[in-house]
């Protein structure tokens, strides 16, 4: 006998999975593209503000990664922190695979003669593109890996330590203090290391260590400022639709614990 509230409750389950598998896809295919593109060219150009030329330097692998951060943030607040920090997980093995598919990709032959001074086919060489790409992903990742992980799980930690400081009121405060404590971290991390571990940032003539990494660490901090701030708005909508959509209270997971915590 047909079943019509198990068929609305498998209905509703199917939605829920769809929804995590796009944000989850989402993040993961966002993090690949971001550490392919990586260091791979520098976006430096000048503000002038008041009279002042305020410099700007990114790397072009910054540009998606704001995205990330609002997908887990989507995962934590609907889904979950344990599904959040799966996700987190799953993107270092996801890290590790484009190393792996890199690394195979590189001593298959027949493998060109490179040159000794820069360590990439001659030009000409149709493989170059492939071998520069490598090598530049090979130097930012190991830096990309480390401060993606601590920024994911500070983000995701920060942003539960804030639901519970208010007992699951300000929204917008969770989703904007845990993105941009996180993406401190990310900035300063993925810079220094990318600098003194990968030796992947050169420093202009005239500028000192000092001032080229500031002005890195500032303009990737300052980007991603300003990313948090304006996903701020999309993210209050989207819990909101997603609340009713997935029929999923984000408060059931805090109401519990107030309650346990109450009663012990």
């Amino acid at each position: 006998m047909f079943d019509y509230k198990d068929h609305i409750d498998q209905k509703l389950i199917n939605r829920r999975e769809i929804v995590f598998i796009v944000l989850a896809g989402l993040f993961l295919g966002t993090l690949a593209m971001l550490n392919i593109l990586g260091i791979s060219r520098y976006i430096h150009f000048t503000i002038n503000l008041f009279s002042l030329e305020i410099p700007v330097m990114l790397f072009v692998g910054i540009l998606p990664y704001p995205i990330t951060f609002l997908c887990t943030d989507f995962i934590s607040e609907l889904y979950g922190k344990h599904r959040a920090n799966v996700v987190v997980w799953t993107g270092l093995v996801l890290n590790l695979w484009v190393l792996f598919i890199l690394w195979i990709g590189g001593i298959l032959p027949p493998v060109p003669e490179m040159l000794p001074e820069t360590g990439l086919p001659e030009f000409g060489d149709v493989s170059r593109s492939f071998y520069h790409i490598r090598k530049l992903t090979f130097g930012a990742t190991a830096a990309s890996m480390i401060a993606y992980l601590t920024a994911q799980f500070v983000d995701v930690h920060v942003f539960h330590l804030v639901k519970r400081l208010t007992h699951g009121k300000h929204l917008w405060l969770r989703n904007n203090v845990s993105t941009l404590t996180s993406q401190m971290v990310d900035s300063v991390a993925v810079v220094l290391i990318t600098y003194f571990y990968a030796h992947a940032i050169d420093v202009p003539e005239g500028k000192t260590v000092f001032q080229t990494l500031t002005v890195f660490i500032l303009s990737s901090y300052l980007f991603k400022l300003f990313s948090a701030l304006l996903d701020t708005i999309p993210f209050y909508f989207g819990v909101k639709f997603f609340s009713k959509y997935l029929q999923i209270n984000p408060m059931e997971g805090y109401e519990k614990g107030e309650k346990k915590l109450a009663a012990s």
